[in-house]
């Protein structure tokens, strides 16, 4: 079991190391879609990449994901077969959000053995969804097009 501050330590090489490996500047917050996010996630189980959805307006929420779950069969086919799309996710705060994500189970960020498989699985997931979004950007920021 690692100390409070052995686990900030280790997330802090962690991502280090992964920026040194993959130095590029990812568009994560900067989709210039107000609360629209790409986000890296890693634990003890499982990394993911994920496409948060999360305006406090419920009807952009809803707009937002229907226009990507609209593009589904390109996304899945295209560019990322084992994505998962949930109109309705909960977070653990209870906030209700629509999340677009891709999973790589059984790897663990306290296990440096696992680093290589994860900064790779983050690298290609994460482009691969960057392409979409690029090639698709307009529609889905658009509000005035309907899906």
């Amino acid at each position: 079991m690692y100390s409070k501050e052995e686990v900030l330590h280790l997330k802090k090489e962690f991502w280090t190391a992964f920026a040194e490996a993959y130095p590029r500047k990812w568009i994560l917050y900067d989709t210039k879609i107000k609360d629209v996010t790409f986000k890296f996630f890693i634990d003890n189980k499982k990394a993911q990449v994920l496409l948060d959805i999360e305006p406090k307006d419920d009807e952009k929420r809803k707009i937002y994901f229907e226009k990507i779950e609209s593009l589904q069969s390109i996304l899945l086919e295209d560019y990322l077969p084992d994505a998962i799309l949930e109109r309705h996710y909960f977070l653990d705060t209870g906030k209700e959000i629509s999340r677009i994500w891709v999973e790589k189970q059984g790897v663990s960020m306290n296990n440096k053995m696992y680093w290589p498989e994860i900064f790779d699985f983050f690298n290609t997931t994460m482009t691969q969804f960057e392409y979409f979004f690029y090639e698709y950007e307009e529609y889905i920021k658009d509000l005035e097009i309907n899906t």
